[in-house]
């Protein structure tokens, strides 16, 4: 006899958790290092598109 013999042969196994879903988890349980990360994202993405900004004008 099988060892999942007892089991409902219909059930569906559990689905793993989605990377998004995995990530907001993590987001929520270090919310003080998330928003340290994106806040240097956001200041760099600035200083990237200023810098584009000063070099392409005329």
């Amino acid at each position: 006899m099988e060892p999942n013999a007892t089991q409902d042969p219909t059930a569906a196994p559990k689905p793993k958790d989605s990377y998004v879903k995995l990530a907001m988890r993590n987001m929520v349980r270090k919310s003080r290092q998330s928003l340290v990360h994106f806040g240097l994202t956001s200041l760099g993405l600035m200083a990237v598109l200023l810098g584009l900004a000063f070099l392409t004008h005329h």
